[in-house]
């Protein structure tokens, strides 16, 4: 297995992605673990959401004026994180995904440390993510990054809604 030094994070903006760079497979897999955690699983991923299943297919319309940052460890990917553009000051981090595999190596750290910076150069004042409330580990990572619980802008239950100042 490779070991952390050998993870790079590449910065692709969203009318540049492929389904070929492995972007869906990580992108499948944080949809169907994240509906399983909701108590609502599915066997695959034609089984998922429409707008979920956008994603997965074709990434590049989904996230064509964001950003996403994808974790390569040799010519696989291992990670990723979308950032919105600024709109009204403020970027979106979401659908912040480790492969399991190679979890523990700082990748999800790599990942959302160059998405507030990518957020920052791009003129953002404010950054803010939701996350669903058993996700501990994931809030723990985004308070050491500054982040701290906000009012909620998104009505579905158990989502904790984040922000940062940059």
């Amino acid at each position: 297995m490779a070991d952390q030094r050998e993870v790079s994070i590449v910065r692709r903006p969203g009318r540049t992605l492929s389904v070929e760079d492995g972007l869906g497979a990580l992108l499948a897999a944080y949809h169907l673990r994240t509906e399983a955690e909701k108590g609502e699983p599915v066997a695959d991923v034609d089984a998922l959401p429409d707008r979920y299943r956008a994603e997965i297919s074709d990434p590049r319309t989904a996230f064509v004026d964001d950003v996403v940052l994808v974790a390569v460890s040799g010519s696989v990917a291992v990670g990723c994180l979308v950032v919105t553009a600024p709109a009204d000051g403020r970027s979106e981090i979401k659908r912040l995904w480790t492969d399991p595999a190679f979890r523990g190596r700082g990748i999800a750290s790599d990942l959302l440390g160059a998405a507030i910076a990518h957020a920052a150069e791009s003129g953002a004042g404010v950054v803010r993510l939701s996350v669903w409330k058993w996700r501990t580990g994931a809030i723990a990572l985004y308070e050491r990054f500054g982040f701290a619980v906000t009012a909620s802008w998104d009505e579905r239950d158990q989502l904790v809604c984040m922000e940062r100042a940059l």
